[in-house]
């Protein structure tokens, strides 16, 4: 019998001269490879903001601040076992602080860079990271 599952999870849009940081999945499934924004799950008594902050060097190696909320989405999608996953992304700005880019290692990530805002439209980008770098540019 299928389960439901819901997820709330934080992302941040960081554009600093020119590109954006994103990260790329680790499962191999994803072919071509899927890109997304650093982020991710919202421990228990975590705030979304510091959620994202924690997540960002944990995924990128960069240190981010000052989290300017931008929107949330929403979707369902069935998991390969059957179970149905509803996530809840919030999303938000952020800027650069510190750090030195790097990979996560055993991770859902395992790579992260700087794109230029022009290489999007060829990459396999996550729906919900295309929309939100659209609304952090406007």
């Amino acid at each position: 019998m299928s389960k439901q599952h819901t997820s709330v999870r934080s992302y941040g849009v960081l554009i600093h001269e020119g590109n954006v940081a994103l990260v790329r999945s680790s499962n191999p499934k994803h072919q071509p490879p899927l890109w997304w924004l650093p982020g991710g799950g919202i421990d228990f008594g975590e705030s979304p903001e510091d959620t994202l902050l924690r997540e960002f060097v944990e995924e990128t190696g960069l240190e981010v601040k000052n989290p300017k909320l931008i929107g949330t989405t929403s979707d369902l999608r069935r998991r390969d076992n059957g179970d149905k996953l509803h996530t809840v992304r919030i999303l938000f700005t952020v800027e650069l602080a510190g750090g030195e880019l790097r990979h996560e290692v055993h991770g859902t990530t395992d790579h992260a860079g700087w794109f230029s805002l022009s290489e999007l439209s060829d990459m396999n980008l996550a729906d919900y990271a295309r929309d939100a770098i659209e609304l952090a540019r406007s």
